[in-house]
């Protein structure tokens, strides 16, 4: 068992405060990837987590049981950092036997658990190497192998991937989808990376300033965010966010074109409207909701990424087949999907 529960736990630095409160419930199993910009305070939670950080207030429960005061040993919970951190002067069965020998383990019960993990991550015929004859993926295989041989209640990864190459990180985000499905164990991941994000996680956990903005599967995340920096960060290219205002069903762009949309309530008022790029159609100027110009076509070759400079709107971010790059330095007509709008009060909140 690896459930994991956050209890209003926060981290104070002397007088600054980086974890604010957070409150959080980890099904045992469950892949959960922390993401927020840079100094959001996901990699100090997940070190708080494995007991390498000190918890300035509130509990961390593991199936159940305060381990906010027990050491990094006493957690059962295996950490894989960013850098491999593998002894030069071992081969790869030593490395990932190393933490057991000091444990006090049998040989031969050293022996079963490496050569069980090396089978698990398909190590066996590099057992005998030292880690200057490894390549990247092949070294991170490693480190994560010495994780799975102490047979923890839950890993930790600390953006894991990002010392690989974009085809390494493909090939590593594979393995690591297929470890979590073989060893049905809680793993909790920090990333800075939106497609690791998307493709890993059972649950997106997304942090601002210490503070949790939202948590939820992908898709929940992706299409009903519940702020306007959730909405803005989930996404590549991110959701544009266009000034707008709001009467009944009827939302109006300044300078532009209206349209309808369908809510409930209709006495919130909106002040920004937000459609991501994959949810606006190119049709000819003057029969859409605005109108614009296309400065930069991007040819993606199935796709093509249009930034469309709309008087009063900024630019906009379409997402197009590839047979719309032609439309550089035309005029064009921007249309809505009305079913994909969402709409965002003065506080930032999403409303409707």
């Amino acid at each position: 068992m690896g459930a994991i529960t956050l209890d209003k736990v926060e981290k104070w630095f002397g007088d600054l405060q980086i974890i604010k409160g957070i409150d959080l419930d980890i099904a045992d199993g469950e892949m959960v990837i922390f993401v927020g910009p840079s100094g959001c305070g996901k990699s100090t939670l997940l070190r708080m987590i494995s007991g390498l950080e000190e918890t300035s207030r509130g509990r961390i429960l593991l199936d159940g049981v305060d381990v906010t005061a027990e050491p990094p040993s006493g957690r059962k919970l295996s950490m894989v950092f960013q850098s491999y951190a593998l002894y030069p002067h071992m081969n790869v069965r030593e490395n990932m036997g190393f933490g057991l020998k000091t444990a006090g383990e049998s040989k031969a019960e050293i022996k079963r658990k490496v050569d069980q993990a090396a089978e698990v991550l398909k190590l066996e015929a590099l057992l005998d190497r030292r880690p200057k004859d490894l390549s990247g993926g092949q070294r991170q295989r490693v480190a994560i192998g010495r994780a799975i041989v102490r047979e923890p209640k839950g890993f930790l990864f600390d953006e894991p991937l990002s010392n690989l190459d974009a085809a390494l990180r493909v090939e590593m985000r594979f393995e690591i989808a297929k470890l979590h499905e073989t060893l049905n164990t809680t793993m909790i991941y920090v990333t800075h990376d939106q497609v690791e994000a998307m493709t890993l996680a059972d649950k997106i956990v997304v942090l601002k300033d210490g503070v949790i903005m939202q948590a939820g599967t992908p898709r929940q995340l992706y299409e009903r965010p519940e702020n306007l920096f959730v909405a803005q960060f989930i996404g590549s290219p991110k959701m544009n966010v266009i000034p707008c205002t709001t009467e009944g069903a009827t939302f109006s762009l300044a300078g532009h074109g209206s349209g309808t949309f369908k809510r409930e309530d209709h006495s919130a008022k909106a002040v920004s409207l937000g459609i991501r790029p994959e949810h606006i159609k190119v049709v000819a100027p003057g029969e859409g909701h605005c109108d614009g110009h296309v400065d930069v076509a991007e040819y993606l070759g199935a796709d093509t990424l249009l930034y469309v400079r709309c008087d009063g709107l900024d630019v906009l971010t379409v997402r197009g087949s590839g047979e719309e790059a032609e439309l550089k330095g035309k005029d064009v007509g921007l249309a809505f999907a009305e079913d994909r709008l969402h709409f965002f009060a003065a506080d930032e909140q999403a409303i409707f």
